[in-house]
């Protein structure tokens, strides 16, 4: 490595220390780092070895190079001349061919540990409730699953491997270099400050204006991340100011270009100094040697291997002098992948779970409490970018719930914006559980029932029906993988959606966007309804199912529910009661409590808050206008 390169090394080691250097060292983290590396060990003990044995040869070749000095200035025979210059093309080849091997199980072992890393992450956060992601940046949680688990990698890659290469190159280079002369060996340790200690101060020069740029990189990003969504970019259209928008983002470029532009500078006249000091100090090696060698206390050759091994010091000790730098980030990067694992799911699965029972299904609500998890129970600050979590939390949002949903039959949650309507929709699923009381599927609590059973059971369609940025077919089997062209047609006809889908160019292949955006309000719902008519559930959950249908494609979807309820256990949550009037059982919910029960005809007899939202929907308006409309038609 030649000292250009060793100076930008030491450079980044310094500039990335100003955080990594302040962290605690963590035992419990490397036991955990053991684990993860245990199924590589093998691959992990040929990379040591044969990092050691490259670091052998890097030495070897200086002193031949000298002894070939010496030879000619001796005027040794060609044959001896010859024979070292081969020996130094056999150690060359010998080092290409080790690299090449040691890169091979470098990136195998790195890119397994970021294959495990990931998995292991994505995994887990899959496990973690609801609460988790409604609270979490998704970019700072995809950041752990890229940059800090690749982070994580170089421990192994990079940093193990440096470590043990540099030491042994370090300490073959001091042994030779003091059999050959201590003194011109101490000078150049000597030197060895004043390479490294303005590295450490120009460091954290260049670490304040990464940190900088950092803060601006992510504000444009955040900016193009909502502004350039379907829903952000409609925004901007209708409420935005374009060049107000463009004026800010222009201003973040602008600094971000004027802090690129200081750092390269800094680092050039870093590098450019710090190389000029090892030239001087090459110099230095020369003349001093030079001058032992003409009074004959050193061979010329001598000079020469030390001159090259002068070259193999500063590298190693300029590493190794930020070892602690390197692995320290590294432990920065598993930790904060670590702190991702131990974030405990609240929603787990019991080991002797069993399966939904066979047969129609009822829906129970027992006696049901509940109030939404505080943050510091469910998140991270680092993943939602606040300082602290909020420890708010846990009031009760509702109150002694209790109904239930015979098999086959239809239970409608109706009432204010706000009452608790999808609140008791999403503990069917388990997407929450109830702090007390119990949820009940044909008898069984849902947290005594496995979740692939309870996901096998239950159909649900939300009120804002989430589609993937993928094809038509591939959002519709997520409900019933494997399911075959005549299957998803037959669901898009109950969900009166053939016809569109066999207009389009590409028929069920064709890509809906990002959210679905590529459909209409309506057209969404009734690809959601499709892929719950594929899944053919026991039990169905609709929330607000028909929200964005106009009125013919209201009609024609309840047509297509009917057929997909009939015989199954449904629950129902509606703002429009005509769509309910034919329900089992009406639950009228205010304020997290149940407080009418009853069929419909019962509850508009009963006069009371059922009637009162009844009368609010259909009771003609006031033909007089509206004082507004007269006011303005006055003037």
């Amino acid at each position: 490595m030649d000292m250009e390169v060793t100076a930008w090394s030491s450079l980044h080691r310094a500039t990335y220390a100003q955080d990594a250097d302040r962290r605690p060292f963590s035992r419990a983290t490397l036991r955990r780092i053991g684990g993860f590396a245990r199924p590589h060990r093998a691959k992990l003990l040929w990379f040591l070895l044969l990092g050691i044995a490259t670091a052998m040869l890097a030495v070897a070749t200086p002193l031949l190079a000298g002894r070939v000095v010496d030879a000619i200035v001796d005027r040794t025979s060609s044959g001896v001349v010859i024979g070292l210059a081969a020996l130094i093309a056999v150690i060359a080849l010998a080092e290409a061919g080790l690299g090449l091997v040691t890169r091979w199980l470098s990136a195998t072992i790195g890119e397994g540990l970021i294959l495990d890393l990931r998995t292991a992450v994505f995994d887990h956060v899959q496990r973690m409730p609801v609460a988790f992601f409604t609270r979490t940046r998704t970019g700072a949680l995809v950041s752990r699953l890229n940059n800090d688990v690749i982070g994580a990698q170089r421990a192994f890659s990079d940093t193990l491997s440096g470590v043990v290469g540099n030491f042994v190159t370090l300490l073959l280079t001091l042994i030779v270099m003091i059999g050959i002369s201590w003194q011109i060996t101490l000078l150049a340790l000597l030197l060895l400050p004043v390479f490294l200690l303005p590295a450490r101060r120009v460091g954290g020069r260049l670490a304040k204006l990464r940190r900088e740029a950092a803060n601006h990189n992510a504000a444009m990003s955040t900016q193009m991340t909502e502004r350039f969504s379907a829903p952000g970019a409609t925004l901007v259209k209708l409420f935005g100011r374009p060049a107000d928008e463009s004026a800010e983002f222009a201003a973040r470029a602008d600094r971000v270009r004027d802090i690129g532009v200081r750092t390269a500078m800094v680092q050039v006249s870093f590098v450019t100094a710090l190389t000029l000091v090892s030239a001087l100090a090459l110099a230095l090696v020369y003349g001093l040697g030079g001058f032992y060698a003409l009074r004959g206390r050193l061979d010329p050759g001598a000079v020469v291997a030390l001159a090259l091994l002068l070259t193999r010091l500063y590298a190693p000790l300029t590493a190794l002098a930020g070892a602690r730098v390197e692995v320290m980030s590294a432990l920065v990067s598993f930790e904060r992948v670590f702190e991702v694992l131990d974030l405990k799911p609240l929603i787990t699965e019991k080991p002797d779970a069993r399966r939904v029972p066979d047969g129609p299904v009822s829906v129970e609500f027992d006696r049901v409490n509940f109030g939404y998890p505080s943050a510091d129970k469910v998140s991270l600050a680092s993943l939602e970018e606040v300082a602290q979590l909020d420890t708010r939390g846990g009031v009760d949002v509702l109150h002694d719930v209790s109904f239930r949903a015979e098999p086959g039959h239809m239970v409608a949650l109706v009432g204010s914006s706000g009452a608790g309507k999808s609140t008791i929709a999403q503990l069917v699923p388990r997407l929450y559980d109830a702090d007390s009381g119990a949820v009940r599927l044909s008898g069984v609590d849902v947290r005594d029932l496995t979740a692939d059973s309870v996901r096998e059971t239950l159909g649900m369609v939300t009120q804002d029906g989430h589609l993937f940025h993928d094809s038509i077919r591939a959002n519709l089997v997520l409900a019933r993988p494997g399911s075959g062209d005549d299957d998803l047609w037959d669901a898009l006809r109950r969900a009166r959606l053939d016809g569109l889908v066999a207009a389009l160019p590409d028929g069920l292949d064709t890509v809906v966007g990002e959210r679905g955006y590529r459909l209409s309000g309506g057209e969404r719902q009734r690809l959601t309804i499709a892929r719950l008519l594929l899944a053919r559930p026991r039990v169905v959950i609709l929330d607000e199912a028909t929200a964005h249908l106009d009125s013919t494609s209201e009609a024609a979807v309840q047509e297509a529910l009917s057929e997909a309820l009939d015989g199954r256990t449904a629950v129902v949550i509606a703002h429009r009661l005509s769509t309910v009037r034919a329900a089992d059982l009406i639950l009228v919910v205010e304020d997290g409590r149940i407080v009418e029960r009853g069929t419909h005809t019962d509850l508009l007899s009963a006069g009371g808050r059922y009637a009162e939202l009844y009368r609010t929907q259909f009771e003609q308006p006031s033909p007089q206008r509206p004082a507004a409309v007269r006011a303005a038609q006055a003037t």
